[in-house]
């Protein structure tokens, strides 16, 4: 602070020519205690103060003596630009300012004393402010153990507030704290583990001292859990450059890092093996000295100094192997590279992972192939799990990759529909549409037209624009002709010439409409017989039958059945929110069912069992009769078809022994439900191969 700032400006003054009486009433005019005397010049000549005028009334003189004559003549003056601290120390009353020679402004002991005030209250400030930011417990005494520092930290630990403990002695509050202790010996205290108000804390305590004396002590107590705090990160700091230790360390690839000036940090052991050198000749050492050296051929990391983004170069390092080397610059807050990190590969190594990559590409592709192979084991409507099952869709995925077209036979409810499906949708063609139409359900009257479409003014009630037909709808796609078999003759050689030409003629249209459609037809009928009875003509059953698929029944591959039964349970728990659950038991007894409907039959047959039965599981005791529900006499004999009487017997043998073997524990049990001997159903059984694994 300057003593411009503080100063009186225009101050009072006087001439040496001036009274004494004249300058007093000049003092209680301008209540002031002095005032510089100045000549005519304005040079300051002297002081006169109140000092002056009692000293003239203590030794009579009169009060008409000029000032002059008692003015006191050492006079002390500042310059404005003078700092206030360089005259607090000085014991004077009064301070004129001069500049120029001028007399500018006056500065008395109040103005000092209250600069000097206001400079205490700040510090004071500044010091609480500071004290009380700390984190740490700060509790300093006087001499006599009273307390007279105690900042916010200490009143949050140990439950008192300043205002409360300010006066009182340390040894009342605290008696451990070990403060009067280091005032008496005034040696300082460190590291000491003491106990205040149920917390542990480190304590360090020096004396406070004043020209030799001690005038008091000041404690800074650390909390323990701080230090604990402050030991875990270093711990994890620990830790962590271990981690990364370990990270570089095990690097297949040579590391190679040094700092933003070039100088070598660190390298791995792998680079130790690449380059053939012991890392000591790196350590320290600067880029350009190891390039000079011929350790090797080309610094990356220069490079990247160079042009501060990676690079990637090829290097021949003093053991003669070629190496591959990608540079990295790591930057700081501002822009700058603080470390170069480098990777380096053997070339050779680079070669065999290459060949071993092809190796790995070769076998993805042959993976991949098995993938689609097997691609229906994912579908979401496709169960497939018997070896029927597996073998069908093994056929069903090679002829997805085709465009023949093929028939797919079998009986009705077995999945003729899905299988065609999974052709489309496993096809190069999966993009386009998949377009089924049952020939058996649309009109005589109406199906030429819905295959084939119209124009305008084939028919009454055509539509003005015409339509399109299946066959135009299919476009880059697929077309499934289910019940193929019902189709009229007249339409069959339609059909015929549209496989053979690929070509279509629109119901009263002339132009032909090329077609890129696949052909895919579906049938529960025997069509080579229906071919014998000239139902059917045989040159389109021949042009169909491309390549035969025939779906099996159901009874032919029950090792299906369970995964069917859990499959249609979830999906119809999802549809209808329910939570229900089949037992063992009726998976046994529909096991044992012929199932003359196929998967068509099981799935109406779950869902009728989910939504009906009330319970969550679902027991035997829930089927219909003729499905076997209830005892065991109660079992209806399936039988697929007409056969020798022979077979037919044997078939139902089989059958109620094989339910016998699943509802009873004992051979004697069976015996007494089937009414026969023991030993008739032991050699029965012993004949169609069953046991009581079934």
């Amino acid at each position: 602070m300057k003593l411009r700032e503080i100063m009186t400006s225009n101050p009072i003054t006087l001439t040496p020519q001036q009274t004494v009486q004249e300058a007093a009433k000049i003092f209680l005019k301008h209540q002031v205690d002095g005032a510089p005397v100045i000549d005519n010049n304005g040079d300051i000549i002297g002081l006169f103060t109140k000092n002056q005028i009692y000293q003239l009334v203590s030794q009579g003189f009169n009060i008409l003596t000029p000032v002059g004559q008692l003015m006191g003549l050492e006079v002390s003056i500042g310059h404005p630009d003078d700092e206030v601290d360089s005259n607090l120390i000085q014991d004077l009353g009064w301070l004129p300012i001069v500049e120029h020679n001028q007399v500018i402004g006056m500065i008395t002991r109040t103005d000092l004393l209250s600069v000097f005030m206001d400079f205490y209250r700040g510090i004071s400030c500044e010091l609480d402010t500071i004290i009380n930011a700390i984190y740490d417990l700060i509790v300093s005494v006087d001499e006599e153990g009273n307390i007279k520092v105690f900042n916010q930290s200490a009143e949050r630990f140990l439950g008192l507030t300043a205002k409360d403990v300010k006066g009182k002695n340390i040894n009342e509050l605290f008696p451990n704290s070990g403060m009067m202790d280091v005032i008496q010996t005034g040696k300082e205290e460190h590291m000491q583990k003491i106990m205040l108000n149920n917390h542990c804390f480190i304590s360090n305590i020096s004396p406070i001292k004043m020209k030799d004396k001690i005038i008091g002590a000041v404690a800074v107590f650390q909390h323990f859990s701080e230090l604990e705090r402050v030991s875990r990160e270093l711990k994890y700091v620990k830790e962590l450059n271990q981690e990364l230790d370990a990270i570089i360390e095990s690097s297949f690839d040579g590391l190679y890092i040094t700092n933003g000036d070039g100088f070598t940090l660190r390298v791995n052991k792998a680079y130790e093996r690449i380059t053939g050198v012991d890392s000591s000749v790196f350590l320290g050492r600067h880029i350009n000295d190891i390039i000079k050296e011929g350790i090797v051929s080309e610094s990356v990391t220069a490079l990247v100094l160079e042009h501060k983004e990676p690079v990637t170069i090829i290097q021949q390092n003093k053991s003669g192997k070629t190496t591959l080397a990608t540079g990295n610059p790591v930057f700081d807050r501002n822009g700058a590279i603080f470390r170069v990190v480098c990777n380096v590969r053997d070339i050779t190594e680079l070669n065999m992972l290459k060949q071993e990559l092809e190796q790995a590409r070769g076998l993805s592709l042959h993976y991949e192939k098995q993938l689609r192979t097997l691609r229906y084991a994912g579908s979401e409507k496709m169960v497939v799990h018997s070896a029927k099952m597996k073998d069908l869709m093994g056929l069903i995925m090679r002829l997805a990759k085709v465009d023949s077209t093929i028939l797919i036979t079998g009986e009705s409810g077995t999945g003729k529909e899905l299988i065609a499906e999974t052709l489309h949708k496993n096809s190069a063609r999966n993009d386009g549409p998949f377009i089924k139409v049952n020939c058996g359900a649309i009109p005589e009257n109406l199906l030429e037209s819905e295959l084939f479409g119209y124009d305008y003014g084939a028919f009454t009630g055509a539509k003005k624009q015409g339509k399109a037909g299946y066959f135009e709808l299919a476009m880059g796609g697929t077309l499934f002709l289910d019940e193929i078999g019902d189709l009229p003759l007249n339409l069959q050689v339609k059909l015929l010439r549209v496989l053979q030409s690929r070509e279509i003629v629109r119901v009263g249209g002339e132009k032909p409409l090329k077609i890129d459609a696949r052909i895919l037809a579906g049938t529960n009928r025997n069509l080579l017989e229906m071919v014998q009875n000239k139902e059917f003509r045989e040159d389109l059953y021949y042009r169909l039958n491309v390549v035969p698929v025939n779906v099996p029944p159901l009874r032919e591959r029950k090792e299906d059945i369970p995964a069917l039964i859990t499959h249609f349970v979830l999906m119809f728990n999802l549809k209808y929110k329910l939570n229900k659950r089949i037992s063992q038991d009726m998976i046994d007894v529909l096991m044992r069912y012929d199932w003359p409907g196929n998967v068509r039959e099981l799935e109406n047959l779950i869902e009728r069992l989910v939504v009906v039965t009330s319970r969550d599981i679902l027991t035997k005791d829930d089927l219909p009769s003729n499905l076997g529900g209830g005892n065991l006499e109660s079992l209806n004999v399936q039988v697929s078809g007409l056969m020798p009487l022979k077979d037919a017997v044997e078939s139902v043998e089989r059958q109620v022994l094989e339910r016998a073997y699943a509802e009873c524990r004992t051979t004697r049990q069976m015996a007494k439900v089937l009414k026969v001997d023991a030993s008739t159903i032991v050699r029965k059984a012993a004949k169609y191969g069953i046991s009581k694994a079934l």
